[in-house]
């Protein structure tokens, strides 16, 4: 193993070790304001991933290319979607009952 993939290891069981201990302590009131920051950061990976898909030299590229984008997607609507079911929460319960009888 080479002196740099271990040091990128390193950083990144670092980042997955302080990530989970941040994202713990956060409030359930502050969970929504951070889905949409997140929304936010993976519709750069989106971005990013259309620029890999776009720029490729041999179609083994293309595919992957192609998969970034579609997992890229998935994970913007996703959150979304969690996003949503999350603010509906929030709203007064006589709101919630009248749009679920329409």
């Amino acid at each position: 193993m080479s002196e740099a993939l271990f040091t990128e290891l390193t950083v990144f069981v670092l980042a997955l070790f302080i990530g989970v201990e941040v994202i713990s302590k956060v409030p359930s009131t502050l969970h929504t304001p951070l889905m949409s920051a997140t929304n936010a950061i993976h519709g750069i990976v989106l971005v990013g991933a259309i620029l890999v898909a776009g720029t490729f030299d041999a179609p083994f590229n293309a595919i992957i290319g192609v998969i970034l984008v579609i997992l890229a997607s998935l994970n913007v609507f996703g959150g979304f979607t969690v996003t949503e079911r999350m603010l509906e929460m929030f709203k007064p319960r006589a709101a919630v009952v009248k749009k679920e009888n329409e």
